[in-house]
């Protein structure tokens, strides 16, 4: 079974590859049967200014939920409030 500093350093990993991001900060970290359920904040680009083609630092605060397996291999992730609609 591996530890919560490993499933940590996997999800910020993740992250950091998947979405372009240089910083990830894992805000939570729990047991989920035999994997890790996570949730972490990252900053990115704002979708709505990017939209309209503004140049621009502002950037959104959002919060990922990522589902890891015994192995850490990402089971599923997403934003935290699209992934609790999905699961209903």
């Amino acid at each position: 079974m591996t530890d919560i500093e490993e499933a940590k350093k996997a999800v910020s990993e993740f992250l950091k590859k998947t979405l372009s991001v240089k910083d990830v900060k894992v805000i939570k970290v729990s047991h989920a049967g035999e994997g890790w359920e996570t949730e972490a904040e990252v900053y990115e680009e704002s979708s709505f200014i990017k939209a309209l083609g503004l140049p621009t630092r502002v950037q959104d605060r959002n919060i990922y939920v990522v589902r890891l397996n015994g192995a850490l291999a990402v089971d599923c992730y997403g934003l935290k409030g699209l992934a609790a609609q999905e699961e209903k």
